[in-house]
């Protein structure tokens, strides 16, 4: 651990490559918090499991998030990359954890509700409904001080929260020593773009991203199809930027012109059209340096494989220390 710093465990389920969404809501933050935080960047295979059983192509989809993350400005010389299920410790941990919490407080949680409004599932595996718990032990066994999330995902934290100072009521080492912290949220700046159409977030199950990996052409060719205001059909039409997914984007990735743009919506003097070529520009031109160390990543797979197996380790030092610390408090050995 790097002397005076506070930890952060930050993670992503391995769904491949990753949108714009992902960056302005997650990774945009990872990268700055390098700076003044020791980070931990799990790759949370274990989470995919409790939507989707199929894991043939979990493997390829971490390398890709992997170069996605490194393209964007992590360094895992600093902030070691593993694997959940590489490091054991989580699974025990999760086990211990769940003797803690009862089934009717992880039933109240908010999000789950809405992951099974929105995947319309009719009943949930004991995972599914345990997956806060196992997100309570990535975080509190590496001992994470902070959390970083969006407002959605602080009932999660909560949990965590809850769970830690369960556990140091009931167990502590020698002169009362706890072991964990009670992590707190730190939220994210920028919430999750809007997709491309429809109300919901960008999301690659909907089909409604823009990848940080794809080219200039693609990028045109995605936001020349977006739906925008549907009261202004034409240029002439005053708009309402506040409704406008386009605006949005305008609002993150070119704010030095969303006033004027903002004015020439209202007024009618902005189309639509020039509104999306002007904003599909400035989209490419941020994401350039991504894209040009990214293709140079993806020639030295074999280098972020290394780089896995290293991060793995670093890891599992943290993990092993920790549940040490565990068993000695519950007189377990």
């Amino acid at each position: 651990m790097t002397a005076g710093k506070k930890v952060i465990l930050s993670g992503m389920r391995p769904t491949g490559k990753l949108h714009i969404g992902h960056y302005s809501g997650a990774l945009e933050n990872w990268v700055s918090l390098q700076r003044d935080y020791k980070n931990y960047h799990l790759i949370a295979d274990y989470h995919a499991l409790t939507t989707n059983l199929d894991t043939s192509e979990i493997f390829g989809n971490t390398i890709e998030m992997i170069i996605d993350w490194i393209a964007c400005g992590i360094n895992p010389e600093e902030s070691p990359i593993f694997r959940q299920s590489k490091i054991k410790e989580h699974t025990e941990l999760f086990l211990i954890f769940s003797m803690l919490i009862t089934k009717a407080r992880l039933e109240k949680n908010p999000s789950l509700k809405e992951q099974i409004r929105d995947l319309n599932l009719n009943s949930i595996s004991y995972g599914h409904l345990g997956y806060p718990v196992l997100q309570a032990s990535d975080i509190l066994l590496y001992k994470g001080e902070l959390v970083p999330v969006g407002e959605d995902q602080l009932p999660h934290i909560e949990i965590t929260r809850h769970i830690a100072g369960l556990f140091n009521q009931y167990y502590e080492l020698e002169e009362g020593r706890k072991i964990f912290p009670i992590p707190a949220p730190k939220l994210t700046g920028f919430a999750r773009l809007p997709g491309l159409e429809g109300d919901a977030k960008m999301s690659k199950t909907l089909g409604n991203t823009i990848l940080i990996s794809d080219d200039a052409e693609t990028i045109k060719n995605k936001i020349k199809k977006a739906y925008t205001d549907p009261q202004k059909l034409r240029k002439g039409d005053k708009g309402h930027p506040e409704i406008c997914r386009i605006y949005t984007y305008h609002k993150k990735f070119n704010p030095e012109e969303t006033d004027e743009i903002y004015l020439g919506c209202t007024s009618g003097k902005l189309g639509c059209s020039d509104c999306k070529m002007n904003i599909s520009q400035k989209i490419i031109n941020f994401f350039a340096p991504v894209l040009e160390k990214r293709k140079k990543l993806e020639k030295e797979k074999d280098q972020i494989l290394e780089i896995l197996i290293d991060g793995e380790k670093k890891a599992r030092k943290t993990a092993e220390s920790t549940m040490q610390e565990v068993r000695s408090a519950m007189k377990l050995g």
